[in-house]
C-alpha cells in the first residue's frame, strides 16, 4: 500500500510540473503564482463584502442601500458600480506590482494585467445582461396590460421601452469587439511566448515525433483553447455572481413546486441541482472521448510522417506500410465516432429539455396567476442565466476533450525538458527512426 502511495505521489508531482511548465513562458513561477492568486482573490472578496462598504462611503461613494438595479445607462455612473470597478483596478495593479517586484517576467503585463482586462470585459457584458433582465419586467407588464385592450398603454410607452432598451444594449456593443480584438492579441502573446520557450530548448525536444507541428499547431490550439476556456469560466462567474441574487429575489414569487413542494429559494436550487446533473450526466457519457482524441492526433501523425519520409527516401511510404497506418486511422476515427453517437444523443437531449426545466416547476404558480408576464420573463432569463452559468463544464466538454489530447501531446515535450520519461509511442517511434538525445 505504501508503494502504490509513493508511487501515486510521483505522478501527480510529474503531472503537476508538466502542467505548469506549459504556463511557465507566459506566467511567472505558475505554482506558487496561482496558489497567490487565488489567495488574494480570497482576501480582497472577503474584505469587499465585509468592510467594501465602509470604505467606499469613507473614500466618497455614497452606496445604495438596497440593491435595486437602475435600467438604463445611469446603472454604469451608478456608486455602486463606479466603486466596484476602482476597487477591483486597485487590487489587480497591488498584484501586479507585488509580481513585478518579486519575479519579473517577459510576459507579465499581458498574463497579469491582459487576464485582469479580459476579466473585467466579461464583468461589463455580463451587466449589460443584468440591466436587460431588469428592462424585461416594466415591459412585458405593459405589453400585458396593452393586450387587454383598455388603453392603459399605448403604442408610445412600448415604443419608448424599445428606445430605452437600444440604449441599454450600446455599452454591450461597445464592449463586446473591444473584447474579441483584445483577446485575438492575448492568445498570440501566449502562443508567442509557448513557441519562443520551446525554440529556446529545440535540441531537447526534436527527437520527439511530429516536433515540429507540436510546435507551430499545437501551441497556437493550446493557447487558444485555454483563453476560450478561461474567458467562458470568467463568464460564467461573472454571470453566477451577478444573476444568482436576481433569481433569489425572484424566487419570493414562487410558494411552491410540483414533486418538491415548498423549498428555501426554489428557483435557485432547482438551477443548481439541475445544472450538477448534467455536468455528471455529460461526464460519464463522454468518458472515452479524451483518450480516443489523442490516439487520433498520434495514428494521424504517424500516417503523416511517413508520407513525409517517403517524400525524401524511396525505400520508406511503401504502400503496405502506408495501408496498414491508414487502416490505422480508419478504425480509430469509427470508434470515435461511435462513441460520439451516444455522447451526443445523450447531451442534445438534456439541452431540449433545459429549456423546458424551468416551465414545469413554475406552471402552477403561473396558473395561478401570482406572476405577471413581466415577472416570469425575468424569472425565465435569469434562470437560464445561472443555470448556463452552472453548465460550464457542460457546454465546454467537447472543447476540454480537444484540449486534454493536445496537453498529452505538449506533454512529451514537457518529459523531454525536464528528463522525465517519454510515454510510450513517442519512445517507440525513436526507437524506430535510431534517434539520439
Amino acid at each position: 500500500m505504501q508503494i502504490v502511495s509513493v508511487k501515486k505521489e510521483i505522478y501527480v508531482y510529474r503531472y503537476l510540473n508538466y502542467i505548469t511548465a506549459m504556463f511557465e513562458s507566459f506566467f511567472p513561477k505558475p505554482k506558487l503564482f496561482f496558489i497567490t492568486l487565488l489567495a488574494w482573490v480570497f482576501i480582497v472578496v472577503s474584505f469587499y463584502y465585509l468592510f467594501g462598504k465602509n470604505l467606499a462611503g469613507y473614500i466618497g461613494f455614497d452606496l445604495a442601500e438596497e440593491n435595486q438595479t437602475v435600467i438604463g445607462l445611469g446603472y454604469f455612473i451608478t456608486p455602486d458600480f463606479l466603486w466596484f470597478d476602482v476597487y477591483y483596478l486597485v487590487a489587480t495593479f497591488i498584484f501586479y506590482f507585488f509580481w513585478s517586484y518579486y519575479s519579473p517576467h517577459k510576459w507579465q503585463r499581458w498574463s497579469i494585467l491582459g487576464s485582469s482586462l479580459l476579466i473585467l470585459m466579461a464583468y461589463l457584458t455580463v451587466q449589460v445582461s443584468v440591466v436587460i433582465n431588469a428592462w424585461y419586467g416594466p415591459f412585458y407588464n405593459d405589453v400585458q396590460k396593452a393586450l387587454n385592450g383598455n388603453g392603459e398603454v399605448t403604442a408610445t410607452d412600448l415604443y419608448e421601452h424599445l428606445a430605452v432598451f437600444c440604449i441599454i444594449v450600446f455599452p454591450y456593443i461597445v464592449f463586446v469587439p473591444l473584447k474579441l480584438f483584445f483577446t485575438s492579441h492575448y492568445v498570440f502573446r501566449w502562443r508567442n511566448a509557448m513557441n519562443d520557450y520551446y525554440l529556446e530548448k529545440w535540441s531537447q525536444v526534436r527527437k520527439v515525433e511530429g516536433a515540429s507541428q507540436r510546435i507551430q499547431e499545437d501551441t497556437m490550439r493550446f493557447s487558444g483553447i485555454m483563453q476560450g476556456l478561461g474567458v467562458a469560466m470568467v463568464d460564467s462567474v461573472m454571470t453566477l455572481i451577478s444573476f444568482l441574487p436576481v433569481l433569489s429575489a425572484l424566487s419570493v414569487h414562487i410558494e411552491e413546486m410540483p414533486l418538491v413542494g415548498s423549498i428555501p429559494y426554489p428557483l435557485v436550487t432547482l438551477a443548481i441541482v439541475w445544472s450538477i446533473f448534467g455536468t455528471f450526466l455529460l461526464i460519464f457519457a463522454g468518458i472515452k472521448l479524451p483518450g480516443l482524441e489523442f490516439k487520433n492526433q498520434r495514428v494521424e501523425a504517424a500516417f503523416r510522417k511517413e508520407l513525409v519520409y517517403g517524400e525524401d527516401n524511396k525505400d520508406r511510404a511503401e504502400p503496405v506500410s502506408l495501408v496498414e497506418l491508414f487502416n490505422n486511422v480508419r478504425r480509430n476515427y469509427f470508434k470515435i465516432y461511435f462513441h460520439y453517437a451516444y455522447f451526443n444523443l445523450v447531451r442534445y437531449l438534456y439541452l431540449q429539455a433545459d429549456n423546458i426545466i424551468v416551465y414545469i416547476f413554475i406552471i402552477p404558480t403561473i396558473v395561478s396567476g401570482r406572476i405577471t408576464l413581466g415577472i416570469m420573463n425575468q424569472i425565465l432569463r435569469a434562470f437560464g442565466q445561472v443555470a448556463s452559468s452552472f453548465q460550464f463544464l457542460v457546454n465546454s466538454w467537447t472543447t476540454i476533450i480537444d484540449l486534454i489530447s493536445i496537453y498529452k501531446r505538449l506533454q512529451a515535450f514537457e518529459a523531454s525538458i525536464s528528463g522525465g520519461q517519454l510515454p510510450k509511442i513517442d519512445r517507440d517511434f525513436i526507437e524506430r527512426q535510431g534517434l539520439e538525445d
